[in-house]
């Protein structure tokens, strides 16, 4: 059983903002169920006061018909009765002018204009959720913010992870005969770096093995290599934080993923921890037989 529970429900004006504060929530290792009928919440709060993973949960609700409003009123009353629930609503708003701004430019109808005016939805929405939004114990308006302006409030105001920053580096080796990993925001092929694989006592071992990484990092072109990669890396990782990106994957490939790259992500991921970045590393073919290999 939980002694306590951390609830943050988000709710407000459609057009708001509620899908990148859900997506924010979920990178703070917040468990987020959207659009949760407030008719399952008493079963949903009975679970978690059984089960032990859920220690942090954000609710996204909003208004998908004209009484939905009153259920999500109730469901606020219920959560604010629960005694080992700790509670916080988050109310999001806009401007009405932004708000039909953004409807036009989505192109989509509002859950209220059955007559097909957005702004009609939109002030209707808005009489509806009066109460709502004083019982909020944060209101944010985007008007003015961008989505990236909006995720770094809120994980500002909402993360409480030891790690204080939740910015993370996925750093893989893999080989090109296997295909490249589609995910890879970043990806280096070190193909023309003197192979291991030729070398007999060394064909059966991995980048991970001393005798193949010293072969590798003795090269004299992985020394230039390496150096002027990592030169690379920080210029466009702050960069890429700044974008609010959470995660960045990086892909260094050599022909079977088992000497070259597996040796060079292990030393990028060395120096890249020492310069205080949240890495993990996998490689990901490095025995095809075996499941793939990952640490963090």
């Amino acid at each position: 059983m939980n002694d306590q529970v951390e609830v943050v429900i988000i709710t407000g004006m459609s057009g708001a903002g509620k899908t990148v504060a859900i997506q924010s929530f979920e990178d703070m290792g917040y468990y987020c169920i959207d659009n949760m009928p407030p008719e399952l919440l008493p079963t949903f709060w009975e679970l978690t006061q059984q089960s032990g993973p859920f220690s942090k949960v954000a609710l996204v609700m909003d208004l998908r018909m004209k009484d939905f409003f009153k259920q999500v009123e109730g469901a606020v009353s219920q959560v604010e009765e629960t005694p080992y629930i700790v509670k916080k609503v988050l109310f999001l708003d806009a401007k009405e002018e932004e708000l039909v701004s953004r409807y036009k430019e989505s192109r989509r109808s509002h859950p209220l204009a059955q007559d097909g005016r957005v702004i009609a939805g939109i002030q209707q929405e808005k009489n509806l959720l009066a109460n709502i939004k004083r019982k909020a114990q944060l209101v944010i308006d985007t008007t003015d913010l961008t989505p990236r302006q909006l995720r770094e409030k809120l994980l500002d105001t909402f993360n409480d992870s030891d790690d204080g920053d939740l910015f993370r580096i996925e750093l893989v080796s893999f080989g090109f005969k296997h295909g490249l990993p589609i995910d890879a925001d970043i990806a280096m092929d070190v193909r023309f770096l003197p192979n291991p694989y030729y070398i007999p006592e060394l064909r059966e071992k991995t980048g991970v093995d001393q005798e193949v990484y010293d072969y590798v990092m003795q090269q004299a072109e992985t020394e230039e290599f390496f150096n002027r990669f990592m030169h690379l890396l920080a210029l466009n990782l702050p960069g890429y934080k700044r974008e609010g990106k959470s995660n960045v994957n990086i892909a260094i490939g050599c022909t079977g993923g088992h000497h070259r790259s597996v040796a060079l992500v292990e030393r990028v991921g060395q120096q890249l921890r020492s310069d205080g970045y949240n890495v993990n590393i996998s490689h990901r073919d490095k025995d095809k037989t075996k499941e793939s290999v990952v640490r963090s």
